[in-house]
């Protein structure tokens, strides 16, 4: 692995400009690295981390990458990870004219993680020399400690998903106004809402008292605002300061809660555990934003290399190679999802609705066909509009948003099914629906979600840890939980009790195995919320897992 010589830097550089000039905006610094098939092989399992911490996962994916190099060698163009600077690496038998191609993808990489806000938390440090600091720490306890380093990083990956990314998000968006007090904070936003169940009417009028009152005294204001309350509502004081106390216990994870709570790790002879699960929750806060944000960053990326290319006096005489190696990266598949190409589209889509005025409500509630189809007020805002998109958007709510019937149809898109054909023995494919709602419920279906389970503070008693799993429809994967509760006791030194909801009485279905590389087709099968649940708990105690229905 080396740096790119001075001629490919410089390519790099003029192709900063005229993304800088095109409306892009990213630090000038960045590192390029030249390394060859072999080396992305060894970093891939660190997801291109060259410092990231050791571990025996990473060994094995490299054994099997290895293998399925052998198998089908592979060419890949790029990777990009998000530190300060960023670095990139390139494959070592690149042209000049991929690699302006391949620079502007990257450009269009840097541009989205430095200015989109679902990485805010990653933009103030750099997460590749913390990742060194870290690494050389767990190698220095490896020494000391032995194999039991490694377990304990198994047991904390085994629920690393469940950080509390959003609870970090929200504490660095949600800054208190120095202006405004926890208490009222508290009336407006709790107790009025939740426990009073204030209408609007009454809502608006408290609002208003408390302006005035603040207007006519703006240091003894707020205090005879609530003085005058609490006379009507006594209870709105010890309300208030159990609601201050419970914020203070409330962890953002269940990492973070085994950290500050476990009497096992407390021990000071395992001191050294904390700063491994440590590592390990860090970690795993810097990635979620990638995972959660997969196709629009891919999709902003192959937009942009694709407008910025064409425009680039560089690659005359290479037009049709750029066509084939575009091509392969954002066809869209008849069955399947390219996260490139959908991206991509709808990058497209939105920006020719923005144009065109077709995002407002006199647009979304026109019913005439023939009326949307000329629909054109020629705003000038499309690219604009994109922008915005990138800033504030995840895939959620992208692909919520903007994957509407008019882009369906107008990229020919389509649900594909499944089923048996029983004489000749073989699968058959058949477009099941070409609904928005029902492609939009496909790309949904895909998208990274992880449980959410919480920690029940009054259950949850000196030595026994109480898990409550909020159900949303999918019911946890039963193979994982002896492992993962298995080590949560561990970290946890004591029983552990985990609340979910199964399936109580499954309908005869298909066996429909699932094909590597692509997402499993919908099939006939009776949907997830159409059938029985019922609330079971597992035990985890002494190693040994007991399951009760509740």
């Amino acid at each position: 692995m080396e740096l790119i010589d001075q001629h490919t830097k410089t390519i790099m550089e003029g192709c900063k400009l005229r993304a800088r000039d095109a409306g892009l905006s990213f630090q000038d610094e960045s590192l390029e690295y030249i390394v060859t098939n072999r080396d992305l092989i060894e970093l891939s399992p660190k997801v291109m981390i060259p410092t990231l911490y050791d571990y025996w996962v990473h060994d094995v994916e490299v054994l099997k990458e290895k293998g399925k190099y052998e198998l089908y060698p592979g060419n890949p163009y790029e990777t990009v990870i998000n530190t300060r600077p960023a670095i990139s690496f390139y494959n070592d038998n690149n042209p000049d004219w991929l690699n302006v191609m391949i620079f502007y993808h990257v450009i269009g990489h840097i541009d989205f993680f430095q200015n989109n806000l679902y990485f805010r938390h990653t933009w103030d440090y750099d997460f590749n020399g913390e990742a060194l600091s870290d690494k050389r720490a767990i190698a220095r306890l490896r020494a000391e400690q032995g194999r039991w380093v490694d377990y304990v990083i198994e047991f904390a990956r085994g629920i690393d998903n469940l950080v509390g990314y959003h609870g970090l998000l929200s504490k660095i968006f949600s800054a208190p106004d120095p202006g405004i007090s926890d208490k009222v904070d508290y009336y407006f936003d709790v107790y009025l809402q939740d426990i009073a169940k204030a209408n609007i009417s009454k809502y608006i009028k408290e609002l208003e008292r408390y302006n005035a009152a603040i207007k006519e005294d703006p240091v003894m204001g707020e205090q005879r605002f609530f003085s005058r309350i609490e006379k009507r509502h006594p209870e709105l004081g010890s309300l208030f300061k159990k609601h201050k106390e419970a914020k203070k216990q409330k962890p953002q994870d269940l990492l973070e809660f085994i950290m500050e709570n476990s009497k096992m790790l407390r021990r000071e002879e395992n001191q050294w555990m904390l700063m491994v699960i440590q590592v390990v929750r860090k970690t795993a806060l810097f990635f979620q934003p990638q995972i959660r944000t997969k196709i629009m960053n891919e999709g902003w990326a192959s937009y942009w290399h694709e407008n910025l290319y064409m425009k680039d006096d560089r690659i005359k005489g290479h037009e049709v190679d750029f066509a084939r190696v575009n091509a392969g990266v954002t066809t869209m598949p008849r069955v399947g999802l390219n996260p490139y190409a959908l991206g991509m589209r709808l990058f497209y889509f939105i920006e020719e609705m923005a144009e065109r005025g077709r995002i407002s409500w006199d647009y979304q509630h026109e019913a005439d066909a023939s009326r949307r189809k000329e629909y054109d007020v020629r705003t000038g805002q499309g690219q604009d509009f994109i922008f915005k998109v990138r800033e504030n958007f995840s895939d959620f709510t992208f692909i919520h948003n903007y994957v509407d019937q008019d882009f369906v149809t107008a990229n020919k898109l389509f649900v594909a099914g499944r089923r048996l054909n029983e004489k000749k023995m073989v699968w058959e494919y058949y477009v099941k629906s070409r609904s928005a709602e029902d492609y939009r419920e496909m790309l949904m279906a895909s998208l990274y979600h992880p449980p959410h389970i919480e920690v029940d503070l009054e259950k949850t008693k000196e030595k026994s840890l109480y898990l409550i799993h909020r159900f949303e429809g999918k019911p946890l994967l039963a193979e994982y939980i002896p492992n993962t509760m298995l080590g949560i006791e561990y970290l946890w030194g004591g029983p552990v009790q985990l609340e979910t909801m199964e399936v109580a009485a499954t309908p005869q279905a298909p066996i429909m195995p699932a094909i590597p590389g692509l997402p499993t087709p919908q099939t006939d099968a009776p949907k997830l919320r159409d059938l029985k649940w019922q609330r079971v708990l597992y035990t985890m105690k002494d190693r040994k897992l007991s399951k009760n229905i509740l």
